[in-house]
Formats: structure tokens, sequence, C-alpha cells
């Protein structure tokens, strides 16, 4: 292996990875099936392709070519070199509004050619639901379809040319009229006219195989349309000229409500007649909430188009009055549109999961069949689901007869895989008996190449095999794919995970207490993987920062698989490689609610750190940054706050202490407040009325912003609520906490992965709690990541201990204690504009919807953006972590502040939001609170 990678090395200029995390991160894509690879090359041009291929031939080693790694059946996976497309080779080389055409790279992730075109009013037709991360590489050689395939086709319909690499070298450009076609391929397919004309059902969703019917004289002997859907398995491509479709001027959607799945898929085929755009369906088991659809147990979602808002809703009234449903909407606003299309782009990752939170697996995602016979032939499917005690939710393309899927298969027992194989044979039998095809748009990769001789018979499977001869005689290109295929139940990424769970420090009460059932939960659909988000989503700053597939949620989590699988990675807990790719995880947590099957990779991460660090020395910065509770405490027993700001304040005094600290030296140290928020309470004079609240004096507010906690105070008093420090409710005079008798979320401990210093300060937090917990008010937390520790953190770290659910329930953001304990306050008016960012927290855990119409209450108009500020918390301080920490400012927050208008409130909750703003851009963010609070002065009240 050595060998071939400084051989590899020297004939090309791209990046060659036969490390331990470049191989790690490619052993799974988005399906069943996992492979250890020998090594990963990124090539820069066609020149680098052809030079690994030509290496890899004098070797006899495999190579697979990768996109987005987003396949379901396996074929992005592979044991000889993967070759990486998405870091170089992904451009839009050009765009021709008069061709209406595009030439792209392989490695192009779809949306980008969306922006492109659609200047021009062009876009490229099929989109799957992972366009913001699939390639067009991937998709040529899976014939991808997406929703709108309906209206226009399979990615083989809009494919024009093709520039391939054949195994031996040979640089073709294929297209119709035979263009392109290696020796042997024309003489193939005429000495078999009538096979290719009787031997492929008519379906619009037919992907099984190859298209070999492509290649007769009626149909223009299409080359590159025969080559798409080959998976991989003929030649590299390399370059691409696709057709674009004229963009409709506006979109209307009809929801449609059916009583059930079946009634909706009966309905679809008769839809098509209108024209529509889409035609997809969905059940109510797959849908998170049904509020905002209409009345049903299942749903179509059928898009029209028009050159008019009007005449686009005109053609969604019309399909509702034929459609015979349950209840109906016609959806026009285009933000609502993207809300409920959302629901049915994440349902390949939330279909993961059961109802009940047990697991569901692809393996027969996407099999299709008449759209005219989907009604009967959902109906079978379920019984067949029954008969062998499977559960799954079907949902997908009804108007192309093409069904998704996720099963609750056992893959980790012996019994559980021959189900899966017993299962997947009958299924594969009942698919061709409705004229299906066992692949309907992500290819038959490991998954359901094993079945081709069901669907095809031995004679045609046969002459794939032939066709694969001629174009790649040494089978180096993806082997064990399409023809002679490795065994569906073979390879199983489940394999080799440990059968018994591992000793762990969190609950994971949504995984049983298994932290391998938490790693399993990525499925690789590759969400976090998009180089750009949309509304307020978070997931993954980190990766849009560096663009590398290690510091993506994704990356992170085939690390921790290989990790517990102990046969790449082999040091478990104390792996530099797993530790490394952690490194840039900011903890933001925006993947447990931005991934469609909600991975946590902060608690992973907080997991992996405690076990690696455990008996041994830490990092500086987690002593400096993770005790930071203490140290605070420290200097306000001393009151020494001014001597500490006085020597921050001296520049070689403050390198040095950054150093020693860990400290990124780019950064200053914040200035700790002369008078901490429980010392001004104690001389505050409390209101003695209406509903009593606990005000949690965390770390940020007491000793570094209480000017947070004296705004928040004088809010919820005005409200007419009872504020308290815990841990007393007396109405006055109110104890305060002293010394180590002090509350604390033990956030800070958690983020560095002290989690036995964690525990315990969260069990002191609780026995100091008590009186609260008894008489159970709401506990108002004015930071948003320490809200989030006690409403999650806590409970699964502390899961045996009642008062731990206690205390997370009780939890309460300030606006959601205004609006549940004061619900007739009228905050004083703003009537200001408002920029900055919600908490990442505060998205992912707690919700912001009561923060939005606080806001809108007190006039303060506009949206915050998305995103994460990039400080979160110790990980902008840390040494290292200044440039990707300063990016995912860049991204969305900075530029939001810099281009607001002048008398813009800029509100940031965080204390990390308000410290990035001030030392990037000079900025003074404000907390809810203090806005309002101003406004209370300023009306007098």
């Amino acid at each position: 292996m050595t060998d071939l990678a400084a051989e590899l090395r020297g004939a090309v200029r791209g990046e060659v990875g036969f490390d331990v995390t470049s191989r790690a991160l490619v052993t799974m894509d988005a399906s069943n099936y996992r492979r250890v690879p020998l090594g990963v090359v990124a090539p820069r041009d066609v020149d680098d392709v052809a030079a690994v291929l030509e290496v890899c031939r004098g070797r006899g080693v495999p190579v697979v070519a990768r996109g987005g790694g987003t396949s379901i059946a396996g074929q992005a996976t592979g044991t000889g070199v993967v070759l990486d497309f998405t870091r170089h080779m992904n451009r839009v080389l050009s765009v021709d509004p008069g061709t209406r055409t595009a030439v792209v790279q392989p490695g192009l992730v779809l949306d980008r050619l969306q922006e492109a075109a659609a200047p021009h009013g062009l876009r490229f037709g099929p989109d799957p639901s992972t366009h913001s991360r699939c390639t067009l590489g991937g998709m040529i050689g899976n014939n991808s379809c997406g929703s709108h395939s309906v209206a226009w086709g399979t990615t083989a319909d809009s494919v024009w040319e093709l520039a391939v690499v054949t195994a031996r070298g040979e640089r073709l450009r294929l297209g119709q009229g035979w263009a392109g076609a290696p020796e042997g391929l024309r003489e193939l397919a005429e000495g078999e006219l009538a096979r290719l004309r009787t031997g492929f059902p008519e379906l619009p969703r037919r992907i099984s195989g190859y298209a070999l019917d492509a290649l007769l004289p009626e149909k223009g002997a299409d080359v590159a349309r025969s080559f798409c859907g080959s998976e991989g398995t003929l030649g590299v491509l390399t370059e691409a000229v696709v057709r674009l479709v004229e963009a409709p001027r506006a979109r209307a959607l009809a929801v449609l409500g059916y009583g059930d799945e079946s009634a909706a898929a009966d309905a679809a085929a008769g839809l098509l007649q209108y024209g529509p755009l889409t035609v997809e369906g969905m059940a109510a088991d797959l849908v998170p909430s049904a509020a905002g659809l209409p009345r049903g147990g299942a749903w179509l979602f059928v898009e029209t188009g028009g050159e008019s808002a009007g005449e686009a809703r005109a053609r969604a009234e019309a399909i509702v009055r034929a459609a015979g449903v349950v209840d109906a909407s016609v959806v026009t606003d285009p933000a609502a549109q993207r809300a409920l299309w959302h629901i049915r782009e994440d349902a390949s990752g939330t279909a993961t999961r059961m109802p009940d939170g047990s697991e569901a697996w692809p393996g027969w995602e996407d099999c299709a069949v008449p759209p005219a016979r989907l009604g009967a032939y959902l109906r079978d499917f379920r019984k067949l689901l029954s008969a062998h005690g499977l559960r799954g939710t079907p949902y997908g393309h009804f108007g192309d007869g093409c069904i998704h899927v996720r099963i609750d298969f056992d893959l980790m027992s012996e019994a559980g895989v021959a189900r899966f194989r017993r299962f997947s044979e009958e299924l594969a039998d009942l698919v061709v008996a409705y004229g299906g095809s066992l692949s309907g748009e992500h290819g038959d990769g490991q998954a359901r190449a094993e079945l081709l001789p069901r669907m095809y018979g031995a004679e045609t499977v046969a002459l794939f095999e032939r066709a694969k001869a001629v174009w790649d005689p040494d089978d180096l290109l993806n082997p064990g794919m399409l023809v002679r295929p490795a065994p569906l139940d073979a390879d199983l990424r489940f394999s080799v995970l440990p059968r018994r769970p591992v000793d762990v420090a969190f609950g994971y009460p949504a995984d049983g207490g298994d932290f391998s059932a938490a790693v399993r939960r990525c499925v690789g659909v590759a969400k976090c993987r998009t180089t750009a988000v949309a509304g307020p989503a978070v997931m993954c700053p980190s990766f849009r920062a560096t663009g590398e597939e290690r510091h993506s949620t994704r990356g992170r989590a085939r690390l921790l698989h290989e990790m517990l699988a102990g046969e790449l990675v082999t040091d478990g807990w104390r792996s530099t490689e797993v530790r490394d790719a952690l490194d840039l995880c900011l903890s933001c947590k925006g993947c447990r609610s931005d991934c469609p099957v909600e991975v946590d990779m902060a608690t992973y991460k907080a997991e992996f750190l405690h076990h690696h660090y455990r008996g041994r020395r830490r990092p500086a910065a987690h002593y400096a940054m993770g005790w930071l509770p203490l140290w605070l405490r420290w200097v306000a027993r001393t009151r020494t706050a001014r001597l500490v700001n006085t020597l921050a304040s001296v520049r070689p005094l403050a390198r040095a202490g950054k150093r020693v600290a860990g400290v990124a030296p780019e950064r200053e140290i914040p200035r700790v407040a002369p008078e901490t928020f429980s010392r001004w309470w104690r001389r505050h004079t409390p209101a003695v009325r209406g509903e009593p609240v606990v005000l949690w004096p965390d770390t940020f507010t007491e000793h570094l912003a209480p000017e947070v906690g004296r705004a928040a105070v004088r809010v919820l008093e005005s409200a007419g609520l009872r504020v308290a420090l815990p841990p007393a409710l007396a109405p006055n005079p109110l104890p305060v906490l002293r010394g180590r008798d002090r509350v604390c979320c033990g956030l800070t401990y958690v983020s560095t992965g002290q989690l036995d210093r964690a525990r315990t300060v969260l069990r002191r937090s609780l026995d100091l709690m008590e009186p609260v917990l008894r008489t159970a008010p709401p506990v108002v937390v004015l930071e948003p990541s320490c809200a989030a520790a006690l409403r999650t953190d806590l409970p699964e770290l502390l899961p045996d201990d009642p008062r731990a659910a206690r205390l997370a329930s009780a939890v309460v953001t300030f606006a959601e204690a205004l609006e549940r304990y004061a619900p007739g306050w009228t905050p004083p008016p703003v009537d200001r504009p408002v920029t900055g960012q919600t908490h990442c927290h505060q998205h992912a855990v707690l919700g912001d919807a009561p923060d939005r119409r606080l806001r809108e209450a007190a006039g303060l108009t506009g949206e915050l953006s998305g995103g994460c500020c990039g400080l979160a918390g110790n990980f902008g301080f840390e040494k290292g972590h200044y440039e990707v920490s300063s990016a995912c400012a860049e991204e969305q927050l900075l530029p939001a502040v810099r281009g607001a208008a002048e008398g813009t409130v800029v509100l940031a909750d965080g204390f990390s939001c308000r410290t990035q703003l001030e030392q990037l851009a000079g900025v003074r963010g404000r907390h809810l609170a203090e806005v309002l609070a101003e406004a209370l002065e300023r009306q007098g009240s």
C-alpha cells in the first residue's frame, strides 16, 4: 500500500490520502454497506484521472468514482482507490442560454448549477432531495431523478454529451449516433437488437441494469444516455454537457389529503394528464406534525407552474377539483412552499426512525412500478412487510410509481440478516410481477444487483456482463456492482460494531443508552455538507468554513463508527484521528435539529473527550476555559476584577497569559464585571407580587454581563412577575448563594469533555435547587447555551436522578417566561429594525418562536440570520481555532450586521455572540432583555 501511495503521489497533482482519516471518511455512503479502501485521490483534472487509472491498472487495484457519497445502494464504496471529485473538479465551466446547455465537472454540487442557470431563467430538471450536496457526476452515475421527474424526466433525459476516461486510459466523448462508443460496443448492440427491443420494461423510472436499449437505432444510438446509470462501472466521467429547462415564472403547490397512502397512490396517475411539475406522496407516519397540512392520513404534493401566479394557482385549483380528496389546500407563498418541501426532502433521513424511535434502514429504497398500478402494489407491499414482521414508511414519487421506504430490518443479528435476504428476494419477485424495476432512482449497487436476473432474466444479465467487458475488460472500475455482484447481505456496515453497549457517561435516552446506536444515527444523507444554509439553519458551520469532509457531522460520525469497529481506527477512545476531526466541532448543536436524524455531535464530542483524556493531562484550554466558573468565582470572592482587567490590558502580560492558558493570541480577554449580578441583587428591592419565577444566575450573566441580568429583572418585574434567585423563594430579603454554594449548569465542563466534574457540579446544583424543585416555579435562564445545557445535558448526564428531569422541565427562556406567565403584559414599543443571529443552541434545542412573537409585539422588525457566530463558548478562544471561528462569523452574522441600516438594533442573546461581534466588528450586541428594559426606561414606567 505504501508503494501504491508513493507511485500515485508521483503521478498526480491532486491530493493522495492513504492515512487512516482519509480512508475512514469513505468507507460508507448512505447505504447499509461498508468497504475499507486503500486510499483516496482528489484529482485536479482529467490528466490526474488518467494517471490514477494507469497506476491502478498496472497494480490490479480497483477504482471507485465517488460524488457526494449519498448513494443508497453501496456503489460509492470500494476496497481500492476512491476518486473524490468534490475537492477540485467541481465547477460550472459554462452556461449557454441560447442552446440551454451547461458544461459541468463531475464534482459539482447540483445547487451550484441551479444558481448559475437561474439568472437566465433556466434550471437543471432533475432535483433529488439531496440537491444541496449531491454531485452531477453521482447523478449521472445513478441516473438520478427527483421530485420533478414527471415534468423533466431523469438525469439521462438531461444529458447531451459526456467526456469519459476508460479503465485502459482511452478518452472518449460520448453522444448520439454512436459517438464515443468504445470498440466492440456497436457490434454487441447490433447483434442483440431483438433483446434490446423486448427485454427492457417501459417505465418512467426504470433505472436497474445497463440502459443498453438507448443504443437502438430508433433511439438515436445514444452512447451518452446508455452510460447514465452505470454506477461508475464502465468509465470515469470527467466532464458533462447537460441540457437545461426553462424554469416556470410562478409556482403553486396543491397539497391533497387522502385517507391513506394507497388512496393517494391510486389517485396519482390520474393527475398526470394535467401536466403537473411534481406528484409526490407521503403518509402521516412520516410527518413530524400535520400542522399546516389538510386533513388526511396521506398527502400528494402536486406542484404546478405558470407564467403568472394566477395561472399557476388556477392549474393547482383545477387539480384539486379533479383529485377526489378528503381535504386540500393550495399554497402560493414561496416561503410556505419551501417549508412544506423541507418535510418531503428530509424524509430520507427522518424515515430512518420509526414513530416509536426504532431504527429503519435502506435496502429497498426506490423500486418502481407502472404508476397506474402503484396503489395495488403498495397494498401488496404492506402485506409482504406484515408477513415478515417488518415495518416501513413508504413515500416518494407517486406520479412516477417510484417508492422510497426505510424498513426496520435487524441487520445486527444472523437471524435478522437472513430475514433481510428472504424479504429482499420476495419483494424483488413482487416488483417484477407488477412489471416494475428493482431500482427507480438510486441504482442497484450491492443492494439489488444480485437480484437483477429476477427482473431481466439470465440472458440479459449475461449481456450486461458482455457490455461491461467491452468498456472495462480488466474489471477495474467498481467491481462487484451491477455485474458479478457481491451478495446483498455481505459487507454490512453494522457487522463490525460491538454487540454490547459501550460504557459511556451520557444516558443517550433516544438510543436506548447505546452509544453505538447513537453513532448509527448518521445514515450518510449528508445534509451537513451543504455549502450554504437557508433561513435559521445552523449545521454544519465547520464544514462550510473548511470544505473538508472530516469537519462535517457525517465525517465525524464516520470516524466514530470506525473507532467503534476497531479495524481501521485501532486505538479506540485514544484515537488521534477522531480527536483531530472533532477538534473543529463548535458544539453548536446545529445537527441536533438540522440533521434529519438528529445526530448530536456536540454530545458525542464531549463523550469522546471525556474518555480520550481520562487519566491524562488535558490541553491548557480545558483548564483555563473549562474551569471558567471556578476562576471567575475566585475573582469575585477576592474582589480582584479590576486588577484582573488591568493586567489583561497590559499586552505583554496578556500575551503570556494567553499562551499559558491555550488561548488564541488574536483574542482579547473579556473584561470581568467589577460588580457581580448577585452583589447587585443584594442591593435590589424586588417586587413582591405576581407569579414567582426563579432567575438562574449563570456564569456569564453573573460575572461577565450582569447588565443583562439587571435588565431581565427590570422587565420581568414590570410584567408583574416576582423574581427570586435560587435557592430561596421568600419574598424579601432573598438569600444569595455564596462561594462554592452556587448553581451552575456545567456547560464549560461538558463542552471540554470533563464529564465527571460536570456531574459533580450538576449534582451540587440540584442539591441547592431542592427548595425550587419542591415548589416547581419556572426557572428563567438568560444565556441560551446554559438553558440548553440544563434542558438536555443535565438529564442525559444524570438520567437516574429524578431531580434532573424536574429541573430540565422547569427551564424557560426569557421570552417563554413572559409569554407563559405574564400573558397579559404588553412590551414597550421599540419600533426599530433588528439584525443579528439566532443563538445556535436556541435554534437547535430551545426554539425561538416565543422570541419572534415578543419581538413582533415590541415592534422589532426583521429576521435574524442563521448559521453560527463561530465563537461558540470556549471554541473560538482556543489556540488554533481563530481562523475557522472568524470564517463562521463572516458567513452570515457579520455581513448582516455590516449591511444593517442606521438605527438597527443588533440582537445577540448569547455572551459568545456578543463577544464575537465586539471583537471582530466593533459592534455591541444586546440581549433582548436589555432592549426592552431600555424601552421601559424611555417609557418612564
